[in-house]
């Protein structure tokens, strides 16, 4: 029975959309509408339905398949990463506390879909959950195996709204009460506010952010004030991360502004970061110039081994000399790193 009333919300969903002509995608910060490829979903993660086109089956059949093993080899993506943590809370009674932490070791693995098969990807997220005791273990499968399905269904959601032009901000405000209500579908309300608060806050911005600047009848004084009330809505920590973007972004300028005049540019890092924080950011600054330097130098050395048409392990010997003159430690890792990709 709740598998039947899910697949009825998102026909009900589907359908009102399709006769409804809603056809815009999520905006940026900036209000513009998203041109990604279909191999996402509205979140911008891997599309779970893209794997299962055609099969058949829902994604939470996956889960618990003792017939899938894991890999020994991790997805290329995956090597050198660690694995989110402080996902694994749970109450006194032994149940699991759902956090925005378990989505993300969801999304880790399922981040190298295409890599590795999607039942693979589910055996890596069952090992892990495998940490779990009881109750809190079987909670978090069927954690999982809903968000597969809501993955799914989102997928299914998107292909209905079709290729999407400039946003309307009306059309917006309904295509995100839409999947607001899907994600509720196909989980429970504890479990989708903890997943998604953070990403519902910041559409409900984004949708009155479009619809202020969209509104002809402000003027700019107007318009700036209603985009700083709309931001105050937002949580602290997006506030605060939108604040050290702008502040960096302010800083990229201030650099062009101030290219010819050090002290100036200096004055700018303190006023702006504090005494502390700009040292250590001109510290840095002046460590990536060297490294440029050395690497400009390098690379016009390593071109003439090229003309001089020098191969083999004569060239590879030369190559190493080359790095062992300019370079030392951690910084001929990077030169042999960014040699691999030439």
């Amino acid at each position: 029975m709740k598998g039947l009333l899910r697949f009825a919300t998102v026909a009900l969903i589907a359908m009102a959309t399709l006769f409804a002509g809603t056809v815009i995608y999520l905006s940026d910060e900036d209000g513009a509408p998203d041109d990604s490829a279909g191999s996402t979903d509205a979140s911008g993660q891997p599309d779970v339905s893209l794997s299962l086109a055609g099969e058949g089956e829902m994604p939470s059949q996956l889960v618990g398949d003792a017939g899938v093993s894991v890999p020994d080899e991790v997805p290329a993506s995956l090597k050198g990463t660690s694995v989110p943590d402080g996902w694994a809370e749970t109450d006194r009674n032994g149940s699991l506390v759902p956090t925005p932490e378990l989505r993300q070791l969801f999304e880790y693995y399922l981040a190298a879909l295409g890599e590795e098969t999607l039942p693979h990807l589910v055996a890596r997220i069952e090992q892990a959950l495998a940490r779990l005791e009881e109750p809190a273990r079987g909670e978090a499968l069927a954690i999982l195996g809903d968000y597969l399905d809501y993955k799914l269904a989102l997928g299914e959601l998107e292909i209905s709204y079709g290729n999407a032009v400039a946003p309307d901000p009306d059309e917006m405000q309904q295509k995100m009460a839409e999947i607001h209500a899907l994600r509720r579908a196909w989980m429970d309300a504890r479990t989708a506010e903890a997943f998604f608060a953070s990403d519902e806050a910041i559409d409900r911005f984004q949708a009155e952010q479009l619809r202020i600047r969209t509104d002809d009848s402000l003027s700019d004084n107007e318009r700036e004030q209603a985009l700083a009330r709309a931001e105050q809505a937002l949580p602290e920590p997006i506030r605060e991360a939108r604040r050290e973007t702008r502040k960096f972004t302010d800083y990229h300028r201030a650099r062009s502004e101030f290219a010819d005049d050090p002290e100036a540019l200096s004055a700018w890092r303190e006023a702006h970061f504090g005494e502390d924080a700009a040292r250590r950011l001109e510290q840095a600054e002046a460590e990536q110039q060297a490294w440029d330097n050395k690497w400009q130098a390098y690379s016009e050395e390593l071109a003439g081994l090229d003309n001089l048409g020098v191969a083999g392990p004569e060239r590879e010997a030369a190559i190493d000399a080359l790095r062992d003159h300019y370079f030392e430690g951690v910084e001929k890792l990077r030169a042999e790193a960014l040699d691999s990709i030439r």
